[in-house]
């Protein structure tokens, strides 16, 4: 019998490294476990919660990666599933729902391919609705467009003034980001991603250094972190939970009390939707993750898979309330 080579392990090495990789798994399950005390599954306690929601008008907001597809490799490939395209366009024949992605808006309307939800891209920086705010009529922010079908849309930018420096920033860290094998520069419009999924681990430290860097040299502008990317956007007082309050206006519902907005996502910049829900004290935040993390949610779904069940579970509890009432009408 021959002798083992040196990066050969042996028999023992085998079974200690198992054990270890065991006990870490148990570890992390543990951890799981305790987190979900704290923000429990929204498909456990799905029927609490519509009890709850029980004379209000639910308001669905939705994040795209990580929350209706999963994220992969190349962000060009993030694509939706038939069912949950289907999934989502039930949710939204019921209730008014929203798309809030850090895509620009072309790229995650391109993704959702629905025309009746209302979408927000560049992390809520550029939003298309059918009806503008209602509260501020002529909002400096807002232009109005005709659609395809002769209909009117209202656009609302807020970092319109930002573009050409955008530009010049995109073609900075085109440049800089050649020598860092797997780096991607993407352009969302408002606001730019440098994705490093496929970035050697050794590489990370000079890539966001690059980064970091070339931002500097624009005060307007900061870097905030996501899963595997870097997020640049312009330094105004504008995120997600600003893009939620904005939508929920357009929908009709800042001037009332019997709506229950109801956020879903999964990644950093969806926090700031998260602690408007809580600010305002009312609605449903739930972040989607698979391992603890600091987050203002108050529930949890562990993956896109889950997601789509829960859309499900909305359009079904909300599907007999409106068969009774076509019934007594007739």
């Amino acid at each position: 019998m021959g002798a083992l080579s040196p990066s050969q392990p042996s028999n023992l090495e085998s079974i200690l490294l198992s054990a270890r990789l065991h006990e870490n798994e148990e570890a992390m399950l543990d951890s799981y476990s305790e987190w979900l005390v704290k923000h429990p599954s929204a498909l456990d306690l799905f029927e609490q919660m519509i009890e709850a929601a029980h004379g209000k008008k639910i308001v669905v907001f939705l994040d795209y990666d990580g929350t209706l597809s999963p994220i992969v490799q190349d962000p060009d490939k993030a694509f939706m599933s038939d069912k949950m395209r289907s999934a989502v366009n039930e949710v939204a024949n019921f209730f008014p729902t929203a798309i809030v992605s850090g895509r620009c808006l072309e790229k995650v309307n391109g993704f959702v391919q629905l025309k009746n939800v209302a979408y927000a891209g560049s992390h809520g920086m550029d939003i298309s609705t059918p009806f503008g705010s209602l509260n501020n009529e002529k909002h400096p922010h807002e232009s109005r467009s005709v659609g395809e079908q002769g209909n009117e849309i209202v656009h609302f930018q807020p970092a319109q003034e930002f573009l050409p420096t955008i530009q010049k920033i995109i073609q900075v860290l085109e440049e800089r980001l050649k020598t860092v094998k797997g780096a991607m520069v993407e352009d969302n419009k408002f606001c730019i991603s440098v994705h490093f999924r496929r970035v050697h681990e050794e590489d990370l430290d000079s890539l966001k250094e690059m980064v970091n860097s070339t931002v500097e040299a624009y005060p307007n502008f900061r870097v905030s972190g996501g899963k595997k990317v870097l997020e640049i956007r312009p330094c105004i007082n504008w995120d997600k939970g600003r893009a939620l309050e904005y939508l929920l206006d357009t929908f009709g519902f800042n001037s009332c009390s019997d709506f229950l907005p109801m956020y879903i996502g999964d990644d950093k910049t969806d926090e700031d939707a998260f602690k408007v829900i809580q600010r305002i004290g009312r609605g449903y935040a739930i972040i989607v993750s698979s391992i603890p993390r600091e987050t203002e949610a108050s529930y949890s779904l562990r993956d896109p898979g889950e997601v789509m069940s829960f859309l499900m579970r909305l359009t079904k509890w909300k599907k007999p309330s409106i068969d009774c009432i076509d019934l007594l009408k007739i």
